[in-house]
């Protein structure tokens, strides 16, 4: 009885430690995250602005705003915002443009 115990005790550690991300996991994730989303955009010297927001797995997709300058020439270098959605099961980002969400109208 004792012998089936911890033989169950072992392997309940074993099992939530392997279900476990580790620091390295998150911190490949945000890497991820970031390059596939300044791959994705459309401004020139695009940075994240912040960091990125996880949503949980039954969604599945990571949300990153973005700044940087519009390439246009008629834009005059004007700074940009996009928000960009990381997939994470197809590893794929796209983005849209979000300038009016970080400036209120009045």
């Amino acid at each position: 009885m004792k012998a089936s115990l911890l033989l169950l005790a072992g392997l309940t550690v074993v099992a939530s430690q392997a279900m476990a991300s580790s620091e390295q996991a998150w911190s490949d994730l945000d890497k991820a995250v970031i390059s596939s989303c300044i791959k994705a955009s459309q401004l020139k010297d695009v940075k994240p602005a912040g960091t990125a927001a996880m949503f949980d797995d039954s969604v599945g997709y990571n949300a990153l705003l973005l700044k940087g300058h519009y390439p246009q020439p008629f834009m005059k270098n004007k700074v940009g915002t996009e928000l960009c959605l990381y997939q994470r099961k197809s590893k794929t980002a796209v983005v849209t443009e979000w300038d009016g969400a970080t400036t209120p109208k009045k």
